[in-house]
């Protein structure tokens, strides 16, 4: 009799089924991580690795290791200075003036009028056009001769002749910049558009009723709900604009003078025009450390705006 009771919950155990649940996460990530770690985790590896070398394009199979003297000689490099001042410039008025026209426009296009959803699918054109096609338009565009901003700065009287827009050092990142910022301010409305659609609209009209104004409602009804996707936007805004490389390289190339030469411009120019394979390298690894940096500082407000309205 003590037998069978003792060999009763022995077998029960060995039919007991076996929890696979636990597993399926680690299954899901598996080929994501397995991605990361092949195609980008490893090349970044050999990318700091060739940066503490002296490597020429013309003779990669021959390395010198110099430790880290690539990376001492551009912090001491002048030009290096004017190249993260110009990088830091255009990122700067990328997202800012990016997510401003993109609110401007979101809220216009929250509001009903006739011709909306024709409205809404213009808006989106710019952020379709490929990059190149941009690029190319706007050469034509920024031309001295017969650019149609040449001609509205003569009729403004902002210049007597023509304005050579894209050769003149005081006028080339400006012009890098509206190209920049009129292709990508399209995607910022869209995001923010989305994100208007989720303020409860009992919300506002409780405002309206107390007497609220349009920016008192912004304020303390619209923007606490946009916020959260207006930081993720800049972060992405952020990140896309300091790996810009078509747009800058079609239409200056880095000049004149360097007003225009961003970090992705002048890692492509100390690889394949001055064949400088380690110093280029150095140069992607303190892009890298600039956008892990940009990252971490978002996810660190992230975490203390989620604390304060935790709080509250």
């Amino acid at each position: 009799m003590m037998s069978r009771t003792v060999s009763q919950p022995r077998a029960a155990a060995r039919r007991a089924p076996i929890d696979h649940g636990r597993w399926v996460p680690a299954l899901f990530v598996a080929p994501v991580a397995l991605y990361l770690l092949v195609f980008q985790g490893y090349p970044l590896v050999q990318e700091f690795l060739l940066s503490v070398t002296s490597t020429s394009l013309l003779s990669p199979g021959q390395q010198t290791y110099v430790g880290l003297d690539n990376y001492r000689e551009l912090v001491f490099d002048p030009e290096f200075h004017q190249v993260l001042r110009v990088t830091a410039v255009y990122t700067l008025v990328c997202v800012v003036a990016s997510i401003g026209l993109g609110l401007l426009a979101a809220l216009l296009l929250d509001g009903t009028f006739r011709g909306r959803g024709i409205a809404r699918a213009l808006v989106t054109i710019p952020w379709a056009a490929p990059p190149v096609a941009a690029a190319l338009i706007f050469v034509w565009m920024f031309n001295a001769q017969y650019g149609l901003f040449s001609h509205l700065a003569q009729f403004l009287g902002f210049a007597e002749g023509g304005v050579n827009w894209l050769d003149e050092p005081s006028f080339a990142l400006p012009a890098i910049l509206i190209t920049t910022v009129w292709q990508i301010f399209p995607f910022s409305s869209v995001v923010i558009l989305a994100a208007l659609q989720g303020v409860p609209s009992e919300l506002r009209e409780a405002a309206v009723i107390d007497g609220a104004d349009r920016l008192s409602i912004f304020r303390a009804v619209t923007w606490p709900t946009i916020r959260p996707s207006v930081a993720l936007l800049t972060l992405l805004i952020t990140v896309w604009s300091l790996r810009r490389f078509d747009v800058i390289w079609l239409m200056t190339q880095g000049g004149p003078l360097g007003e225009t030469n961003t970090l992705v411009i002048d890692l492509y120019r100390r690889a394949f025009v001055y064949l400088d394979l380690g110093r280029a390298a150095a140069v992607g690894i303190i892009g890298l450390v600039v956008a892990i940096l940009v990252t971490l500082v978002y996810f660190w407000l992230s975490t203390r705006a989620e604390k304060a309205a935790g709080k509250r």
